[in-house]
């Protein structure tokens, strides 16, 4: 192919969704979206589940769906997926694929690991590289450079710490979450000392390692990044003594959002500098999402950046986008496009 067209003219862009995390769903719901903008974009489009690779176009109607249900898919289903022996690599379907478009959330589809066998592959895809997506969802390790950068970031241990640590560090109310997950599985807030052993329990469910962390009360703020700019700042209607949890991103009207934010100038733009300085302390590429709390005293407080975030009607990347202009198959392109970019300069270094 060549240079020309994958500036300009149509891909064959192959869309990797579904995985075995408990994000599985949230990673259906964003490829079926993607499948459908890059279509429209004029791009020949393969839907690929990565645990089942190709689905044929006549099948997509039944694999492919926009639907989240209030919870992640259940524990014994996803074992099952990851005991068998799906293989994106096997499929011819990927010869002569100019870009993977890698609609995946959480597991080994954002902690690197598919990034780096694309990487050995010499598969261009979109998104961060193999580094910045291990940094990026090992919680603890992007708070470490989140405070090396300067940037704001809860107080946090990580379980098990004993009580009177965790009362003198941290206090109460806090958060207790997995350290490598994301869209909020196994989260929870714990007001009181008896309720933290339950809640740590819960969230080591979903992976050895545990976060306590410091509870921001405020107002919940998220910023899309886009190659190397700060997107629209927006604003996540939530109780201020309370998370914005699995059911409340992905049920639709269950929150309300708003963007732009309805915040000082001041606040938003610093929110934009945030993000970008978050972005990058995390060696990001491509785009990514900072979501921040904004607390009483005016002061921003770096949540997490998520690598490869939602793609799904209500999610909250595309919002941010709109707002700036950039409908949402043009999103879905200039990705494409910012990922080959990024390989082509890579080759070239």
């Amino acid at each position: 192919m060549g240079k020309n067209k994958k500036e300009n003219g149509p891909l064959r862009v192959a869309v990797l969704f579904g995985g075995t995390s408990e994000e599985r769903d949230v990673s259906i719901a964003s490829g079926t979206r993607v499948i459908e903008a890059l279509r429209a974009c004029g791009h020949t489009v393969l839907a690929i589940d990565s645990s089942r690779g190709l689905i044929a176009l006549e099948d997509e109607p039944r694999v492919l769906s926009a639907k989240i249900d209030t919870a992640p898919p259940p524990s014994d289903a996803l074992a099952t997926m990851r005991s068998g022996n799906g293989n994106l690599l096997r499929s011819p379907a990927l010869d002569g694929v100019d870009v993977i478009f890698l609609a995946l959330h959480g597991g080994t589809g954002e902690d690197g690991t598919i990034q780096a066998v694309l990487d050995l592959a010499d598969i261009p895809y979109t998104g961060s590289g193999h580094l910045g997506s291990a940094l990026a969802m090992d919680k603890d390790t992007a708070k470490r450079l989140f405070v090396s950068a300067g940037i704001n970031t809860p107080r946090w241990l990580l379980a098990r710490a004993p009580l009177e640590i965790v009362e003198r560090e941290i206090g109460f109310p806090l958060i207790v979450k997995p350290n490598a997950q994301g869209s909020t599985v196994g989260i929870s807030v714990v007001r009181r000392p008896e309720k933290l052993e339950a809640a740590v329990e819960q969230a080591a469910r979903y992976g050895d390692d545990v976060m306590i962390e410091q509870f921001i009360a405020g107002r919940e703020l998220t910023v899309g990044v886009l190659g190397d700019a700060a997107l629209a700042v927006g604003e996540i209607v939530v109780d201020p003594n309370d998370i914005f949890d699995y059911r409340l991103k992905y049920q639709p009207g269950a929150t309300r959002e708003i963007f732009p934010a309805d915040i000082p100038q001041a606040v938003a733009q610093e929110a934009r500098s945030l993000a970008l300085r978050a972005h990058q302390a995390l060696k990001l590429g491509g785009y990514s999402r900072a979501d921040f709390r904004l607390d009483q005293q005016g002061v921003l407080w770096c949540l997490e950046v998520n690598s490869l975030p939602g793609m799904t009607a209500n999610s909250l990347l595309p919002q941010s986008a709109r707002a700036c202009g950039i409908a949402f198959d043009e999103l879905c392109n200039r990705i494409c496009r910012l990922a080959i970019e990024q390989y082509q300069k890579k080759k070239r270094s």
